[in-house]
């Protein structure tokens, strides 16, 4: 305890000539026991004598001394108030104590008063403090805030908070145009305002669970299919739900993410078509030309002829930004084929989604629905479609709402139709529907020079797509690709060439590099009944190199191409799987 300030009469030591100076240390150690270390060690005011005091040079003085101390906020003494005075008369005669008494009241007052006054200095700089500290966080909240706003405001998706009554207590830019709510509308709407009556938007968000579904959101006479994103806010305490942030996006944009995702894109256009035959060139005339109408268009012709490519080609010709949806119609099984096409609710049937799924029809919505094989469409949805494909509307399995459509129907088959009509096995009235524009696209052994063309365009393709030099095709082999039929039209084509490029290996694709099917079922020429120049070159070529160890070589090759797989390696010769087992025993090949 230091000695901070004093004032009056200066306080003498006995036998010393220099005042007691601010800062001399006021302590137990230094004065023993004193008014002062009293009355803070007690926290309460304290009143001695001189002959009270420890120290000899206090002790002598016929003094009196009175101390309060100074307690701050918390009631810790930090500093105290003496008040010393010298005594005329001895201070235990009873005429003068109650003068003395007064003096501590007196002291008392002046501690407290310069307590209370450190108080308030005190709760002053708390409540600077906590000011400053409030306007920093305020600062910051305002920043985050605006920071929050910004972000929102850019984002393409509809976000919208409310309460659990449904009242929209925030939206952002995008969210206001979905609802054409005016910036003065924004917080005085119910989000029930705007939904169906099926919604069941607000008994999900009750549930306080994190969930995707589809809503259909109406403002004004304008009706819009978006998928919303719940997440619901609970209350710390109570855990009920007393907020939720709504994300709303159109079922357009996520039906566009699901076709870009899954590939389903438009790959070809017109350029990609090969040939030089008028036949071909006449089915490309007619694509382009029909093209830009907004018919239905039936494709026919053999399997392989190149119908898919021939859609892709219209597609692109059409709506080259839209999605380019492919459903072949014999390759999904029955009982799936409808909610493929059609889509489904939530909770249709056992197995489904619980938030429903949209079918290729709908995932076609500003583009073209391919039905390859349409020939093998069920009986009973032909109806079902032909209704979609005269109003472009579109009912979702165990929906109870139709949802608009728009899309073009590109239908492909290699099944004649019109007697299939006759046969009561396809409608007659949804075979019309379909027929309104229809190209036949010809067969491969009726384009003659063609096959060598598509020929050489394989091999190129494939060689440099695995980095290989490119071997030619030799005069017996063109013969031969050229007399052969082909049943499986460009596809066979391509297969076989990619074939001969693996088996050969020079820089010329010979007869015996070739699938043994094609040489054994290749029909030469004949004139006047002699053999032409191809057979006969075949015929030197058997000589030189006989047809049964040719046939054995490519059917080794085959089994080391398909990985010992005999199912593989029929399918890629053309034969069943009984001839390939047939032939191993034969030639004796083992693996």
């Amino acid at each position: 305890m230091y000695l901070l300030h004093k004032t009056g009469v200066h306080l003498l030591l006995q036998g010393e000539k220099h005042v007691l100076p601010p800062g001399y240390a006021w302590d137990e150690r230094n004065v023993g026991t004193s008014a002062h270390s009293l009355c803070m060690h007690l926290k309460r005011p304290v009143q001695l004598l001189g002959l009270e005091y420890y120290c000899e040079a206090v002790a002598s003085e016929n003094i009196i001394i009175s101390a309060a101390p100074i307690l701050d906020k918390n009631d810790e003494a930090i500093a105290c108030v003496a008040l010393r005075q010298e005594l005329a008369n001895e201070p235990w005669e009873k005429r003068f104590q109650f003068l003395y008494s007064h003096t501590i009241g007196l002291v008392r007052t002046f501690a407290m008063a310069i307590g209370d006054a450190v108080k308030l200095r005190e709760s002053h700089n708390d409540l600077e403090s906590a000011n400053n500290h409030l306007k920093t966080t305020r600062d910051s909240l305002a920043g985050a805030y605006e920071t929050l706003e910004a972000t929102l405001s850019l984002m393409d998706e509809g976000i919208v908070m409310i309460d659990r009554t449904g009242k929209i207590e925030n939206i952002n830019r995008e969210g206001a145009k979905i609802f054409k709510l005016r910036p003065d509308q924004m917080e005085s709407r119910n989000i029930k305002d705007f939904l169906s009556r099926q919604s069941s938007l607000m008994s999900v968000i009750e549930k306080g669970k994190r969930v995707n579904l589809e809503e259909t959101i109406s403002s004004g006479r304008d009706e819009e299919n978006y998928l919303v994103s719940v997440c619901p806010i609970l209350n710390p305490n109570s855990r009920q739900v007393y907020r939720a942030v709504l994300r709303f996006n159109h079922i357009e944009t996520i039906n566009a993410l699901v076709t870009k995702r899954s590939g389903a894109m438009s790959s070809y256009s017109f350029d990609d078509i090969i040939g030089e035959a008028n036949i071909i060139k006449n089915a490309v005339t007619t694509a382009r030309r029909f093209a830009t109408s907004q018919e239905n268009i039936l494709l026919t012709g053999e399997s392989g002829t190149g119908k898919e490519i021939f859609a892709h080609a219209i597609h692109n010709d059409y709506r080259p930004r839209g999605p380019f949806i492919a459903v072949n119609c014999a390759a999904i099984p029955r009982n799936l084929i409808e909610s493929e096409l059609f889509g489904y609710e939530g909770g249709s049937f056992t197995g489904a989604e619980r938030s429903g799924r949209p079918g290729k029809i709908e995932l076609a919505n500003g583009g073209t629905l391919f039905l390859d094989e349409i020939g093998d469409m069920p009986f009973e949805l032909q109806a079902v479609l032909l209704r979609v494909l005269e109003n472009k509307r579109v009912m979702r399995i165990g929906g109870s709402r139709y949802r608009q459509v728009d899309f073009r129907l590109i239908a492909a088959t290699n099944r004649d139709l019109y007697q299939m009509v006759k046969g009561n096995l396809f409608r007659e009235d949804f075979y019309y529907r379909l027929t309104v524009l229809t190209i036949n696209l010809p067969p491969l052994r009726e384009r003659g020079n063609d096959i060598e063309l598509l020929s050489n365009y394989f091999i190129e393709n494939y060689c440099r797509r695995i980095g290989r030099r490119i071997p030619k095709l030799s005069p017996a082999t063109k013969k031969i690709i050229n007399n052969y039929q082909w049943p499986g039209n460009i596809r066979q084509l391509e297969n076989a060439m990619i074939y001969a490029v693996n088996i050969t290996k020079g820089d010329v694709i010979e007869p015996e590099n070739l699938p043994s099917h094609v040489v054994l079922d290749s029909v030469p020429a004949k004139t006047n009944g002699e053999v032409t120049t191809a057979a006969r070159t075949d015929e030197k070529s058997r000589k030189l190199s006989p047809i049964k160890d040719s046939e054995k070589s490519i059917i080794e090759a085959t089994i080391i191409q398909s990985r010992y797989n005999v199912a593989t390696a029929a399918r890629t010769l053309n034969i069943s799987k009984s001839s390939m087992y047939r032939k191993l025993k034969e030639y004796n090949i083992e693996f």
